[in-house]
């Protein structure tokens, strides 16, 4: 198995990741990536591309910016990783939560549109229009 290289382009981090090298960028402006430069390269190191891998899986995940980088900090700082682990628990607790809420109020509205839909049938109906002919 090849091993991975000690440092890595954008471009190399962007093709591996399946993003835009603007992206990669973005998530430096905001402070989670510390690239050194070569001249005007950016330069990352493998540190670098874990905290990119893990604020794509955050953001995966829908978790904020703030989120992402509090969890990104807590594994930095961390001797034991309890706390970091004890933490993420509590925020996947709080993004499934709203998820849930979020799959409720949507299927509480598609209940909605149903009985709307039916009641402009009926009323078409009602008026000898077939529905499916203003479709």
């Amino acid at each position: 198995m090849p091993r991975q290289p000690l440092t890595f382009g954008i471009s190399d981090l962007a093709k591996e990741f399946g993003i835009t090298p603007r992206t990669i960028r973005f998530w430096e402006d905001q402070g989670l990536l510390s690239p050194h430069r070569e001249g005007r390269n950016r330069v990352f190191s493998r540190r670098d591309r874990a905290h990119l891998k893990m604020a794509l899986r955050g953001k995966r995940l829908g978790l904020s910016l703030a989120e992402i980088k509090d969890l990104i900090g807590m594994y930095e700082t961390a001797q034991d990783e309890t706390p970091q682990l004890l933490e993420c628990l509590r925020i996947m607790d709080r993004r499934r939560a709203a998820l849930e809420q979020q799959r409720e109020d949507i299927e509480a509205m598609l209940a909605e549109i149903a009985q709307f839909e039916s009641q402009c049938r009926e009323e078409l109906g009602r008026r000898g229009i077939d529905s499916k002919e203003t479709a």
